[in-house]
């Protein structure tokens, strides 16, 4: 496997100035193309903790990972856990990604050094791994912790959905003297499905009944997986109500028998599992002017977020989904949506990746304010933050643990950062 590194170089650009001295011209980025000879510079200030992390092969789906270190922790330096698959280079072999990111260390001030924004540690984060033989490239891949064992469900662009049990290697990442690198080449999954007969990008677990998953694929099937003593059941009838490619599949985050589904259709629709066949559907909204990539399922507030090819975000209420509208739209992006995820715990707030390479975190309690607002500045005031620097952003996740803490995969490797807008 290549080199898996962090990579931390972001110094500021300079020029030199009548005197022979440095110095920096800035402007406050907001979205907008970039003139020829301009270039993005990272603002530490604007930031608690960034650091950035190399992986050998791109990764277009992770996850991050429930560890033994607590809730709510906020004093640095963290340690996290994230879970991944490769999409690999033709004839290069893919790997299901086993991360351990220990002292990712803060970015605090101190007036006694030139550049006033330094670390708190003088030492290195660290990043060690497990590697996992994969067949097939990772479309996508989703975490529980479920009967005591950390499982992990990858979607495999050979069309079949695999189930692996990862306790073992997890542990061995904290065991002393472990090398960087680690690989297993033969574990077995505990189960493998390739019903869907084609490949798929929908996948989640049911957060109210440990070890119920449900898969949606390209043909426009969703199959529903159900736990048995030892091993899954999988519901061979699938749902077909969607006309196109299922794209995204959620839970409800408190109705045992109730998710959510989008689709290339330019749908969502609301299931009851309950139920047989298509009469499982309950509700479907047209939803977008363009495939539906992305849902998030609010975990305290009845709102469902959703991201599309028109580069559009919809905020829809579930008390009024009937009505077909939702009640937020956002219309920042100028490309495709790749991903969207709320908050964990603030009901709020969430944050949405586009292939135009930016991260955005909106807030929806922010109303704006014409008296103070700038004449020139268009920008929604949900709007809170604007990360970029990243190329061809796939996913990102919210660290349930670590409040405040994002993660985000690309084609240039993986950011984990806290800004100061959360």
């Amino acid at each position: 496997m290549d080199e898996i590194s962090f990579n931390n170089d972001n110094e500021m650009s300079t020029q030199d100035n009548d005197d022979g001295k440095e110095q920096v011209n800035e402007k406050i980025y907001l979205g907008e193309p970039l003139e020829d000879g301009e270039e993005l510079t990272f603002d530490k200030t604007a930031y608690h903790m960034y650091h950035a992390a190399q992986t050998g092969m791109p990764c277009l789906s992770f996850d991050v990972i429930n560890d033994k270190f607590g809730e709510n922790r906020t004093q640095f330096p963290m340690t996290c856990y994230l879970v991944s698959g490769t999409q690999a280079c033709e004839g290069e072999a893919n790997q299901i990604l086993l991360m351990k990111m220990s002292n990712l260390t803060k970015i605090t001030e101190d007036d006694d050094s030139e550049d006033s924004y330094i670390e708190e540690s003088d030492e290195q984060p660290n990043l060690q791994t497990y590697s996992i033989k994969h067949i097939g490239g990772v479309n996508r891949i989703r975490y529980i912790f479920a009967a005591e064992r950390h499982l992990t469900a990858s979607w495999s662009s050979s069309a079949t959905v695999h189930i692996w049990d990862l306790t073992e290697e997890l542990n061995s990442l904290d065991i002393n003297g472990l090398s960087q690198h680690q690989s297993i080449a033969n574990k077995k999954p505990l189960f493998s499905f390739s019903g869907h007969q084609k490949e798929g990008f929908a996948m989640d677990w049911s957060p109210t009944v440990a070890g119920r998953l449900a898969t949606g694929s390209c043909n426009n099937r969703i199959h529903l997986w159900s736990p048995t003593e030892s091993s899954w059941h999988v519901d061979q009838r699938p749902l077909t109500s969607h006309t196109a490619s299922v794209e995204d599949i959620q839970w409800s985050p408190n109705e045992s028998n109730v998710f959510s589904s989008c689709s290339a259709d330019k749908t969502i629709k609301i299931w009851d599992s309950r139920g047989v066949g298509d009469k499982a559907c309950m509700l479907t909204v047209k939803a977008h002017d363009a495939d539906v990539n992305v849902i998030s399922w609010n975990k305290n507030d009845p709102f469902i977020v959703s991201g599309g090819d028109d580069g559009i975000i919809n905020v829809w209420d579930l008390r009024r989904f009937q009505q077909g509208m939702p009640v937020a739209t956002f219309k920042h992006h100028s490309a495709p949506i790749t991903s969207v995820e709320w908050h964990h715990s603030d009901s709020t707030v969430f944050a949405a990746s586009s292939d135009d390479d930016q991260i955005t975190l909106w807030d929806l309690s922010v109303e704006r304010d014409e008296e103070h607002e700038a004449e020139n500045v268009t920008l929604p005031p949900q709007l809170l933050f604007i990360h970029m620097g990243q190329k061809d952003i796939k996913e990102l996740h919210w660290h349930r643990q670590l409040p405040g803490v994002l993660a985000s995969t690309a084609l240039s490797g993986f950011n984990i950062f806290k800004t100061i807008s959360v």
